[in-house]
C-alpha cells in the first residue's frame, strides 16, 4: 500500500513552506548561541534610514544619547526615594 503524499502534518495543519525554500544544507541551531547572548532586533523606522543606514550608526547614536538618559533616570530615581 502506498503512503498518501498529503499536504497536511500531524496536527491537520496545511504545509505553507513553498517549494523553492531548500532547507537540505541547513544547520540547526547554528545562530541560536548568538541570541542566547542577548541579541536585540530593532526595526528602523523608513523616515530614518537616510540618519541610520546601518547598525554601527544606531549604535553610535545610542552610546552618545545614553550617558544623558542614564543620568536623567537617575535624577527621578533620587526625587521620588
Amino acid at each position: 500500500m502506498k503512503k498518501r503524499n498529503s499536504k497536511r502534518n500531524r496536527n491537520g495543519e496545511r504545509d505553507t513552506l513553498r517549494a523553492e525554500y531548500d532547507f537540505s544544507a541547513a544547520v540547526r541551531g547554528v545562530t541560536a548561541t548568538r541570541y542566547a547572548q542577548g541579541t536585540n532586533i530593532v526595526a528602523i523606522d523608513p523616515e530614518v534610514l537616510d540618519v541610520f543606514p546601518d547598525g554601527k550608526r544606531v549604535n553610535q547614536a545610542l552610546r552618545a544619547l545614553a550617558p544623558v538618559l542614564r543620568q536623567r533616570h537617575a535624577g527621578t530615581k533620587k526625587r521620588t526615594a
